[in-house]
């Protein structure tokens, strides 16, 4: 028999989070016809000059992944990490935490895309409508964002910054690492991927601010003597 307080053990924010998280999945990838693509539309987090835009997406856009791998990664982090945390500052804290970490992503995200849309206006303005580029803005005003990964990445801030010496056991290569060497390793590599553009569709400055937030918001509460570290 398994106790409760166990290794494997899941504190109630953490288990109710992956099962929502799972739960989306599965109405995306399993509802008949065009009812997964309609909830990925409602849901996931637009440009807000797309029509499709909706304040409440900033909330809704972390409880949907693209594809199976991505929803595994994002709750198995969440899971390995977020237990740890949520122990440490409490359900109720650890859950203002994590929505503040993903909806603070969100915003340095759409930052970074305004900026990018902003450019194309630009080059719209000098040298007219031209088709290939009224076909980017189209595109990057339009593109959708889902997953969890941005509060995860606060969450992974998280534990570098109240468990640093902990050990991590990475898979590739197999070597062990302080979580804070972990940390500040997967921020940089985020960071350079986010400025070269790199990494295909992959949001790298929405986990970018998943960590900032997360960072900042652990500065506050232990300037205030909520949490201590």
């Amino acid at each position: 028999m398994f106790r409760s307080s166990g290794y494997f053990s899941t504190p109630p924010v953490v288990l109710n989070l992956i099962i929502i998280n799972c739960l989306f999945f599965m109405a995306t990838a399993l509802l008949p016809g065009d009812i997964g693509w309609m909830i990925e539309q409602k849901l996931g987090l637009y440009f807000w000059e797309s029509n499709n835009f909706r304040l409440y997406q900033l909330v809704t856009h972390m409880f949907l992944h693209a594809n199976f791998p991505h929803l595994f990664m994002n709750m198995f982090a969440l899971w390995m990490f977020g237990r740890v945390l949520e122990y440490d500052l409490g359900g109720k804290r650890f859950l203002i935490y994590y929505m503040a970490t993903g909806i603070g992503a969100a915003l340095l995200h759409l930052g970074v895309s305004w900026i990018e849309v902003s450019r194309i206006h630009g080059l719209i303005a000098e040298y007219g409508a031209q088709p290939d580029l009224v076909r980017a803005l189209v595109s990057r005003v339009n593109v959708v964002t889902v997953g969890a990964s941005g509060a995860v990445f606060g969450v992974l801030l998280a534990f570098g910054m109240m468990h640093p010496n902990s050990i991590i056991m990475l898979m590739i290569p197999p070597i062990p690492i302080k979580a804070k060497y972990f940390v500040i390793g997967y921020g940089v590599i985020e960071l350079f991927l986010g400025i070269s553009n790199s990494g295909g569709n992959v949001a790298h400055f929405a986990h970018v601010g998943g960590m900032l937030w997360g960072y900042l918001l652990l500065r506050w509460w232990k300037y205030k003597r909520v949490i201590f570290y």
